[in-house]
């Protein structure tokens, strides 16, 4: 097993309001990484632009996760 994994997941922003459509994908990523003996070290976002109209913006959000030993 690494002792760091990093991973980035897509957060899709609704067109009006602020919260994310998919919170519940970032949730999923970050329990399936706890079940396999890691713990959330450091997570940060960025801005990916707009995908359109109808899209809404896009956000980048990059996890590391360090092994628990």
């Amino acid at each position: 097993m690494q002792k760091y994994v990093v991973l980035q997941v897509t957060l899709k922003e609704k067109l009006i309001g602020t919260s994310s459509k998919n919170l519940s994908e970032l949730e999923d990523v970050i329990n399936k990484q706890a079940d396999k003996g890691y713990r959330l070290h450091t997570i940060s976002t960025t801005s990916g632009g707009s995908k359109g109209l109808g899209g809404g913006d896009r956000i980048q959000a990059t996890m590391v996760f360090e092994r628990i030993e």
